[in-house]
């Protein structure tokens, strides 16, 4: 029997924001997932292997090699796949393009923290970088917050200004070169760069504002300081993938300038409504850190919607 390949192309357009948010929601109502995350590191370069198997759901293998210094020559920073296994005898259902994959679950979870965690009345989303990722989650945030605007910050303001002109027709959007100012505007304040140095600052957020954290997914990486981890109630889309593993909280945990039992709740508490914002006042933080259980639980989504 021919094993399927489901690639980019053919499946993207078929896909829903509500409908990977669904299945998000309904994997995490199963049995906690067994999971494993493999790293391997060359310089700047990164060999991601993760794999995770969720009781009544399935197995998933994704590998991908992150190579940064590929932009420079004009191919893609990441290549990678994911094997697809069934549940009840182990076999292999289907290979998905990695691209499809990442793309609806990376922001299908700070579209799902979003939903749970931010005010439902937020009116404006800073986006802070403007690569694919970016632009991913200008297209889910408008799905759940269909009123708000868009400010886009980068560091090189040429590329937000590029991001926004292929956006403006579509939402009400502009590039911002004070990212200070902007945190300031923003009812909730999406960050998804590559920074190994913190962007955002405690003392620019603002009473009731959501954060959402994307772009660390290395010991070396962060986006935000002590100041604002200890400003917020930070939740994370799962403990395990998280806190050992990402700078963004690693690096203050092992400092002493942040315990990790401020973490207020990962996406099983979130789901079961045992964890939540508790005042329209509070500043909520997300650390979406992705995780294979994820990659599961929408690759099963994407298998199902191919079925048909």
């Amino acid at each position: 029997m021919t094993i399927p390949f489901i690639g980019f192309e053919e499946m993207d357009n078929r896909l829903t924001w509500e409908g990977v948010t669904n299945a998000l929601r309904d994997g995490h109502k199963l049995p906690e997932a067994s999971i494993t995350d493999g790293f391997a590191y060359r310089g700047d370069d990164t060999l991601l292997s993760r794999a995770a198997w969720i009781d009544g759901l399935g197995v998933a293998v994704k590998s991908a090699t992150v190579i940064p210094g590929n932009v420079a020559k004009g191919k893609p920073m990441i290549h990678g796949g994911v094997m697809v296994f069934d549940d009840t005898h182990g076999k292999l259902e289907a290979v998905i393009d990695f691209h499809l994959v990442t793309k609806w679950k990376t922001a299908g979870d700070s579209l799902l923290g979003a939903k749970i965690l931010a005010r439902s009345d937020s009116q404006v989303v800073l986006i802070v970088g403007a690569g694919t990722v970016a632009r991913n989650l200008i297209s889910a945030y408008s799905s759940a917050f269909p009123e708000a605007s868009f400010l886009v910050w980068n560091r090189t303001h040429a590329k937000a200004i590029e991001l926004v002109s292929l956006e403006s027709k579509s939402h009400e959007i502009r590039a911002v070169e004070d990212l200070e100012t902007a945190i300031f505007q923003a009812d909730i304040v999406s960050c998804a760069t590559m920074s190994t140095e913190p962007l955002l600052r405690g003392e620019w957020l603002q009473a009731g504002q959501h954060i959402d954290l994307i772009g660390a997914y290395r010991p070396d990486m962060r986006e935000v300081d002590d100041a604002a981890l200890n400003r917020a109630r930070v939740f994370v889309d799962s403990r395990e993938t998280t806190v050992r593993h990402i700078g963004e909280l690693k690096i203050p945990i092992e400092s002493g300038d942040f315990n990790a039992e401020n973490i207020q709740g990962e996406f099983y508490e979130l789901v079961a409504e045992t964890a939540s914002r508790q005042s329209n006042d509070e500043i909520t933080l997300f650390k979406n850190g992705g995780g294979a259980h994820l990659d599961l639980m929408t690759s099963k989504y994407i298998l199902k919607e191919w079925a048909k």
